[in-house]
């Protein structure tokens, strides 16, 4: 019976998740398997997987053939480096100890390679969000300006619309425009000036021939 080791699908819709499964080559995709040894979620950055190692190790040794994809999960979580080690020891070039540190030594590099790689994506995404509220901080700002002349202008249209109520007010209330009044008032004053300059003169010409006719009867009476 050809073995393979490969993925068979789950979860819903544009969310789905992989089991990793040890299955008869003739089975469907999704059908009967022989042992699930993982999982592996693409949703994630970076992709999150969960392995059972020495079950891996050990049906690779035995023979099961894994897809390109699972090939890829295994070689990165290190089951093909650790075949690879495992078959020197079954040759006798290396001795039991000796694979397993080199494989602790190759886990803990790649721990520290993960971990850089998950900070650097931390600290892009920090970027993006800062760039992106500095963005919305901005358009913020813009509509309040904006918002700020209309309001302006909306007051400075009232203010115009109060005054001239006002003004019509007092023409209806007068009878005369505003405007005219006051260009009036100046011409009138002098006019009127003139005219009750001339009635005081004559008031004062005709005062003095009687007082003169008073002067002359004074002697006469003594």
């Amino acid at each position: 019976m050809a073995v393979k080791i490969r993925l068979a699908r789950r979860g819903r819709k544009k969310l789905a998740m992989f089991d990793v499964v040890v299955a008869d080559a003739r089975a469907p995709r999704d059908g009967r398997f022989v042992e699930k040894i993982g999982t592996y979620n693409p949703n994630t950055n970076p992709a999150t997987v969960v392995l059972n190692e020495k079950q891996a190790i050990q049906w690779v040794l035995n023979g099961a053939q894994p897809t390109d994809t699972v090939r890829a999960i295994l070689s990165h979580k290190g089951i093909m480096y650790a075949k690879h080690l495992q078959v020197g020891v079954n040759k006798g070039a290396i001795t039991q100890e000796q694979a397993d540190a080199k494989f602790e030594a190759w886990k803990a590099e790649k721990e520290v390679a993960n971990q850089s790689k998950a900070t650097t994506l931390q600290q892009s995404k920090a970027k993006s969000k800062a760039a992106r509220l500095e963005a919305e901080a901005k358009v913020s700002s813009a509509r309040a300006e904006s918002i700020a002349a209309k309001n302006k202008v909306a007051e400075e249209a009232l203010v115009a619309s109060v005054v001239e109520a006002i003004n019509e007010a007092e023409e209806e209330a007068t009878g005369v425009e505003v405007d005219e009044v006051v260009a009036e008032t100046p011409a009138a004053v002098e006019e009127t000036v003139v005219e009750e300059a001339p009635e005081a003169e004559e008031t004062a010409v005709e005062e003095a021939p009687a007082a003169e006719a008073a002067a002359e009867e004074a002697p006469a009476a003594e």
